[in-house]
């Protein structure tokens, strides 16, 4: 079988897992090509693949997007959930959970581009201010304390994901996607969760719009 998603390659540079992060906004939705007249559709057992330098990042998207089929009474298999982390990324290793499963279709996202700047932002000063009377006629005693914490390191920017569906009768792509998402996150912040579901819920409504799985 030869799927063209296997041309593997690094998809996130160190410290990208950060800066997937809340979205401010849904993510907006392109069609990169429309379904397929010959598709075998619907598709109702897919296996689940996200193409990621991070396991872990793979494994929260994976799980979202097959919780959110599920949600629509689609089968789905989280490639995470058939192999370890350091189990080969390759394209036996994927066939191979393809045979398994007897999936219909699979699934793949992979990350096409990340624009992202570091942006330095001044914390809010906290203050407390003490005025006591002195024994001078209108004259008082004014202590001003200011309490200023460290500038903190903030990240913005847009991330980029492309999904295709690829039937394995035809082993050929039927459809697929892009996502863009714009952010704003706090540099360190463990990976955000709304993240993946907002992403996984843009990308199954799709595919149940257009016909990919029951509706």
């Amino acid at each position: 079988m030869t799927f063209m998603f296997f041309r593997l390659r690094t998809l996130l540079f160190i410290g990208a897992v950060t800066v997937l992060a809340a979205c401010a906004t849904g993510p907006q939705i392109t069609r990169t090509q429309d379904l397929s007249k010959s598709a075998d559709t619907p598709y109702k057992n897919i296996l689940i693949v996200a193409l990621f330098e991070s396991f872990d990042i793979r494994k929260s998207l994976e799980k979202e997007v097959v919780t959110e089929l599920s949600k629509r009474g689609t089968d789905a298999v989280a490639s995470t959930s058939m192999m370890k982390t350091t189990t080969p990324v390759t394209r036996q290793t994927f066939l191979a959970m393809v045979d398994k499963m007897d999936a219909d279709a699979l699934m793949v996202t992979q990350l096409v581009d990340i624009d992202a700047h570091a942006v330095l932002t001044d914390a809010s000063p906290e203050a407390t201010l003490n005025i006591r009377p002195t024994y001078y006629f209108n004259v008082w005693n004014v202590e001003l304390t200011e309490y200023v914490e460290p500038p903190f390191l903030g990240v913005e920017g847009t991330v980029v994901l492309a999904t295709q569906i690829y039937s394995v009768l035809s082993r050929e792509a039927v459809w697929a996607i892009e996502s863009k998402s714009d952010f704003v996150q706090e540099a360190g912040v463990p990976r955000p969760y709304a993240f993946f579901l907002d992403e996984a819920r843009a990308i199954t409504a799709h595919m149940s719009t257009d016909g990919l799985i029951v509706q």
